[in-house]
């Protein structure tokens, strides 16, 4: 594919923005759809996580540290905060670190750049790590932070400046075929090609496709802490309780006797799908988290007892000067079962980009840039 082609593309969170860059980059005439006067779904509502160290070894860490490529990238030349801070997963139990040290000596194997770390070696790389039981930490130098409110909202005037890209804010695409898409108010727009980046929100243009697609709705709560007075995180941690969640870690023997431990002490914590997490942007602020409720599950109101759960949990693993919340939201976004992402064609020239499971930080870059060399 040599030819400029125009391309539509529905949807200005971070999966719709990272295909616009990638068809912009490789010359394309694109314009972006979004029904908000600004993004305002689940790419604004997460830690701001590029987090490569959770993918599974093979394609999907290796797509994830291709989006890390392409936002080191994007972030120099558009003047956006990103910072290459790593993360490290905190052990404060046995099975916890029995995990970190099965997972680090197969590391180099599966093509994962980390190492274990002592306590007092953890302490010298956070402020906030809570020394008490420490036994270790494991430390991966690939993760970044960006801000995702600010980075989401920046992303367009710098792709428009950059690259000529069209962006049709507080438009809702009600149609779609091949060739076109058409407004709720009847405008209509002709392209080459279409592609629909809006989470499980692509259900409203295509139900029969997303009621087969095997896609699950996934909620999650989040919390903020105000800048600390003193210190500063450093990079992410995790507790041990994110080690049940993320699969690079299924290839650990000893991961069952972590989640049997779990399951008998806390299975209010299994019930919520928590495991705890913490980041540090640009504002100073401390992003603290988080929960998962799927389906049938999702209300539009928060659990109070999740938030509380996810606080209790955190102040075993971390220690800060203050804990006031200022700020606490939720986010809703598309998962599939088994796939890194959703990938389908309903009609020629129509393509579904979606399900990238609460991972669109850190996949988007990786799987944009992969779909149009593919369609190059």
């Amino acid at each position: 594919m040599s030819d400029q082609l125009g391309v539509g593309i529905v949807g200005a969170g971070i999966v719709g923005l990272s295909h616009a860059y990638a068809a912009a980059r490789r010359g394309h005439r694109v314009t972006v759809f979004e029904r908000s006067p600004a993004a305002c779904g689940a790419s604004i509502r997460n830690f701001g996580m590029v987090w490569p160290i959770g993918q599974p070894a093979g394609e999907s860490h290796a797509t994830a540290l291709r989006s890390r490529r392409i936002w080191l990238e994007v972030a120099k030349e558009a003047g956006i905060w990103v910072n290459p801070c790593g993360s490290i997963h905190l052990a404060h139990r046995d099975d916890e670190w029995d995990v970190l040290r099965e997972f680090a000596e197969m590391a180099p194997g599966l093509g994962y750049d980390c190492h274990l770390l002592s306590p007092g070696e953890v302490v010298d790389r956070t402020d906030f790590a809570n020394p008490d039981g420490l036994l270790g930490g494991l430390f991966s130098p690939t993760e970044l932070c960006v801000n995702p409110r600010k980075v989401i909202r920046e992303l367009p005037g710098w792709l428009g400046d950059r690259f000529g890209v069209q962006f049709e804010f507080g438009t809702t695409i009600a149609e779609v075929g091949s060739g076109w898409t058409r407004a709720s108010g009847g405008r209509r727009w002709d392209f080459d090609r279409v592609v629909v980046c809006g989470g499980a929100d692509f259900e409203s243009l295509f139900p029969d496709l997303f009621a087969s697609s095997g896609l699950r709705r996934c909620k999650l709560q989040m919390l903020k802490v105000g800048p600390p007075a003193s210190g500063r995180l450093g990079p992410h941690l995790a507790s041990g309780l994110t080690l049940r969640h993320y699969a690079n870690f299924n290839a650990c023997a000893s991961l069952p006797r972590l989640r049997e431990r779990i399951a008998a002490e806390t299975p209010e914590l299994d019930a919520f799908g928590i495991h705890v997490m913490v980041s540090q942007n640009d504002e100073g602020g401390l992003i603290l988290g988080d929960s998962h409720e799927y389906d049938s599950a999702i209300e539009p109101f928060d659990k109070a007892a999740i938030d509380d759960l996810i606080l209790r949990e955190l102040r075993r693993v971390i220690r800060l000067p203050g804990w006031d919340v200022a700020e606490r939201w939720h986010g809703v976004y598309a998962k599939h079962p088994t796939r890194p992402s959703y990938d389908a064609e309903p009609m020629p020239g129509v393509f579904i980009r979606s399900g990238t499971g609460g991972s669109g930080m850190t996949m988007a870059f990786g799987l944009a840039d992969r779909t149009w060399e593919l369609w190059s």
